[in-house]
């Protein structure tokens, strides 16, 4: 069985993450201080939270497999910070995730 490239779920959550970001800011937010619903922001943040802890999780995944540099991954820890940056960088993950994986061998 062939198996995915690093780059490819880490791209996925990557965008999963993204859009739960953006119903916090444009749904859960205002619902909380225009509406007063409180809980929105409570259950969407903490769905948004778990993503964003896996998202952490899967970029030191691909950090440890291949061979990106601290600036590519720091590039795309920033841009999942930014609203609509998981969707910015989507095109250049693409691109990384053509580039081979190269295993290294462990130390004997």
């Amino acid at each position: 069985m062939k198996s995915s490239h690093p780059v490819t779920p880490l791209r996925h959550l990557a965008l999963v993450e993204g859009v739960s970001f953006l119903i916090l800011l444009g749904i859960a937010m205002p619902l909380k201080y225009m509406a007063g619903m409180p809980m929105a922001v409570k259950v969407v943040g903490w769905i948004h939270g778990l993503l964003f802890v896996l998202f952490c999780f899967a970029l030191l995944r691909v950090m440890m497999s291949t061979s990106w540099s601290l600036g590519r991954a720091a590039l795309v820890f920033i841009a999942s910070l930014v609203p609509f940056g998981p969707f910015v960088i989507d095109r250049r993950m693409r691109e990384w995730e053509k580039e081979p994986v190269v295993v290294e061998a462990a130390e004997k």
